[in-house]
């Protein structure tokens, strides 16, 4: 394992939620120092963002806002969950549907958006999850919030049976887009009802199903506890990131003099290098330091890899 731990991209299977993704972490490297980015339904698939040992702290600081999806709605058919997982609520027959309508009200939902999360969501409503709200019996009405849907395109023609159609997508948004939700507005526009049928998450920020090969930490049975074998672990340790490798990936880089390198391990300010935003100092050598801003003519650190002793 790297010194320090690093992150782990898992590729989730369905029928699991993240929080069992992070248990099952734990038990596979046997350390409870695991914690996980972007929460994923039970029924998703696809990118989940897991740090071990001392990258969790990394996870506040990673640029994580933009996230692809691919999905498949259907319409003609509502849900009460917004999604597959739910009972229906109501029908309709889409057939009148033209294509022409389905991408005129697609592009209408896309860009800058005030979106209504689904009432089952995770979002805490007076401390408790709405969703346990919602199976306790309670009616629960959640609040517009913005969001950013950079990206809402068809990927095939829609598939039409006798009374749905099912459309496959593309979504690029920012964090807190909720796709279901697209898929229920989506519905409502076209006069027809939608639900979410499918979702597969591709991209976290810069992290990527294929860019770095997502680790399938239940070998695909995910609801039988699998054993851990010697093989898995030893797949789940090569798989990992080291922080390191991770922060170049999500942050610029800028490398610093031993002697800056000592002055930000003591938390101490440098000279600022013109960089906008939060970027990564790395020594000399090649060691991960501090993310650092630049604030007027210094720099100071925003988080504080290297201590003062590693760094000199």
């Amino acid at each position: 394992m790297p010194p320090g731990g690093g992150l782990l991209l898992v590729d989730k299977p369905a029928g699991c939620t993240s929080h069992d993704v992070v248990s099952r972490v734990r038990r596979v490297l046997a350390m409870k120092r695991v914690g996980h980015a972007g929460t994923l339904d039970p029924m998703a698939t696809g990118l989940l963002v897991v740090a071990v040992d001392r990258a969790t702290r990394l996870l506040g600081h990673l640029a994580l806002t933009d996230k692809t999806y691919l999905a498949t709605i259907r319409l003609g058919v509502s849900t009460d969950s917004d999604d597959a997982d739910g009972a229906v609520t109501a029908a309709a027959d889409p057939s009148g549907v033209a294509d022409v309508a389905i991408g005129t009200a697609m592009g209408a939902l896309t860009g800058d958006l005030l979106q209504v999360p689904s009432s089952v969501s995770a979002i805490k409503v007076d401390g408790r999850r709405a969703y346990d709200r919602v199976r306790a019996g309670e009616r629960v009405e959640l609040a517009a919030r913005p969001v950013t849907v950079r990206r809402f395109d068809l990927l095939a023609a829609p598939r039409r049976t006798a009374d749905r159609i099912d459309l496959d997508v593309i979504v690029d948004c920012t964090t807190g887009t909720y796709v279901r939700s697209l898929a229920r507005d989506l519905g409502a526009a076209l006069g027809v009802g939608g639900h979410l049928t499918a979702l597969r998450r591709t991209r976290v920020g810069p992290f990527t199903l294929d860019g770095a090969g997502a680790v399938d930490v239940y070998r695909g049975v995910p609801t039988d506890r699998p054993p851990v074998t010697e093989q898995l672990v030893a797949a789940v340790q090569d798989a990992l990131l080291p922080a390191a490798d991770a922060v170049r990936l999500a942050f610029r880089v800028r490398y610093v003099t031993t002697e800056q390198a000592i002055d930000l391990g003591h938390g101490r300010r440098i000279e600022a290098a013109g960089i906008d935003g939060t970027y990564a100092a790395f020594d000399p050598a090649g060691r991960l330091i501090a993310l650092v801003a630049d604030e007027g003519s210094m720099g100071r650190s925003v988080f504080g890899w290297q201590s003062a002793d590693s760094a000199s």
